[in-house]
């Protein structure tokens, strides 16, 4: 793979962290129909294996841990973390990977990090999210939390340099939920309508602002 970050055919080298994941499936399929070039990086390639092809190299590595991000990262363009751990306490796992990634993209020169949220971190009013219901499951709310954690260390954390930006599916994010080929967006609220989208259709959001970039440094909200 080149280690060119774009060349003149507007073709971009894009890492996808977590890419045997639903979402980071959807990702590397999407970059790759675009034309893209996809490192994805998950913790175990061989159980990865159809992930691989002519536009996709597949790789072992750790979005914990700041030297991998940086060896794994370097000459890409931009960097997508879709990974989750459900065997780690969630505000330790995601902060973790928000630093490593904060400080491995820089010494990588990426300059582009989206990060995927979680539906019940965006405000119904303001100053009200959705975990803040009474109703809402307190094991859940403990999970959404390490998304909180998250977005207020990449923003206490991150340099001018990095354009990150958090982008957050419906609670419905749904394999079988119909493909609509489009998506509306938010900043930090929820949306209104069904609530529920695609995987193919939030990885259309995801690439398109790696793309052409619109959003920065906030929670964008994505629905059909």
């Amino acid at each position: 793979m080149s280690d060119d970050t774009k060349n003149n055919d507007g073709i971009k080298n894009i890492i996808v962290f977590g890419a045997g994941g639903r979402v980071g499936r959807a990702a590397v399929n999407e970059a790759v129909a675009r034309g893209h070039r996809v490192t994805a990086v998950v913790r175990d390639p061989a159980k990865y294996r159809d992930l691989e092809g002519s536009s996709v190299r597949l790789v072992r590595g750790d979005v914990t841990d700041p030297a991998s991000v940086a060896a794994l990262a370097a000459g890409h363009g931009a960097a997508v973390n879709a990974s989750a751990r459900l065997d780690i306490p969630s505000e330790e796992y995601f902060t973790a990977a928000a630093r490593a990634l904060v400080s491995g993209l820089d010494r990588a020169a990426v300059r582009r990090l989206l990060t995927v949220g979680i539906g019940a971190t965006l405000e119904t009013a303001p100053g009200v999210r959705v975990m803040d219901g009474p109703e809402f499951p307190a094991a859940f709310r403990t999970f959404s939390q390490g998304h909180v954690a998250e977005f207020e260390l990449l923003g206490a954390e991150a340099g001018p340099e990095l354009d990150w930006l958090m982008m957050v599916p419906p609670l419905d994010l749904n394999q079988e939920a119909t493909v609509t080929g489009g998506y509306r967006t938010a900043v930090g609220t929820v949306l209104d309508g069904p609530g529920r989208i695609a995987h193919a259709d939030f990885a259309r959001a995801l690439i398109d602002e790696i793309d052409r970039p619109r959003h920065s440094r906030v929670q964008l909200a994505v629905s059909v």
